[in-house]
């Protein structure tokens, strides 16, 4: 039954004109991401698939004032989606929930292990190599700079990540390691945030 529903949901979202940051290739590294997830930590695949899928159904930019809101949009506009598709109507609200805690802006809890899962799954998509290379894509969509040349790496300054693309790293993409909810999360983002670091050594060493 899930597998039906999944070529369904992946048709829809090819439809959706989403941002490059969170773009197909991204939906589909966070589905990935939460099948493995919730294998390794007994999740339900019925919730946490269809909440994977959809859970950037509604997408707005990191400098848009209703960024918060967007997994809520998001989370209610998926329910919608899966009424259509006649999805089992007892998975929803768990459905809803793990889309709406998904968000890092929403500062929702992730309640159930299954929100726990989708969460961290998309979390994982901003570290690595693919978190490095997403990270200068929207921060160059907003005409951020790379660094700030006098100090680069902050050692005299504030962060502003809102300024400058590699202030993003040390600001909120390291600290995601300690913030996944699951163990088998927590070791792959570890693994990834070590690739991140040595980025930035090989980076400071070109322009220092």
């Amino acid at each position: 039954m899930l597998a039906l529903f999944e070529e369904q949901l992946e048709l829809i979202i090819h439809r959706l004109d989403i941002d490059t940051a969170h773009d197909i290739s991204h939906i589909q590294r966070v589905v990935k991401n939460a099948k493995h997830l919730a294998l390794a930590e007994d999740a339900d695949l019925n919730i946490v698939v269809p909440a994977a899928w959809l859970h950037d159904v509604v997408s707005l930019a990191k400098n848009d004032p209703q960024r918060a809101r967007a997994s809520t949009l998001a989370a209610d506009k998926a329910v919608g989606i899966l009424q259509d598709l006649a999805y089992p109507e007892r998975y929803l609200p768990d459905i809803h929930h793990a889309i709406k805690a998904h968000s890092y802006s929403a500062n929702v809890k992730a309640l159930s292990i299954e929100a726990q899962v989708v969460q961290d799954a998309d979390r994982l998509d901003a570290l690595g190599a693919v978190g490095i290379a997403r990270c200068f894509m929207v921060s160059g969509a907003l005409h951020r700079p790379l660094y700030q040349s006098d100090d680069p790496f902050a050692d005299q300054r504030e962060l502003d990540d809102g300024r400058y693309c590699i202030d993003h790293f040390y600001q909120k993409l390291f600290k995601l390691v300690v913030q996944m909810n699951t163990h088998t999360a927590r070791e792959i983002a570890r693994q990834r945030c070590e690739y991140m670091q040595s980025f930035l050594r090989q980076l400071k060493s070109e322009i220092e």
